[in-house]
């Protein structure tokens, strides 16, 4: 029967670019460019991650869900979204 994990993530640098992610033995990096989420984020929210699962990862202090796939290969989950333009009614 398998036991709890003790891995924890860790957050092992960080700079004005993005910051590095260990995972067991291996370590990401969340460019800002790609994690615009994080970009404002402080050292304390950026440190307080949980790892409820496999490939999910919580920082609970900035309410942010990610899959780990999407921190591995970002390309596959874009993050721009488009803003819908509307038409422009002129004013009677």
């Amino acid at each position: 029967m398998p036991g709890t994990s003790t891995l924890v993530p860790e957050v092992t640098h960080v700079s004005p670019h993005g910051f590095w992610l260990l995972l067991g033995d291996e370590e990401l990096l969340l460019p800002f460019g790609e994690f615009p989420w994080f970009k404002q984020a402080t050292i304390e929210q950026l440190t307080a991650i949980e790892w409820p699962s496999t490939d999910h990862l919580y920082w609970p202090l900035l309410d942010i869900d990610l899959s780990i796939s999407s921190i591995r290969d970002p390309a596959q989950f874009p993050l721009i979204s488009q803003a819908a333009v509307l038409p422009i009614t002129p004013s009677k």
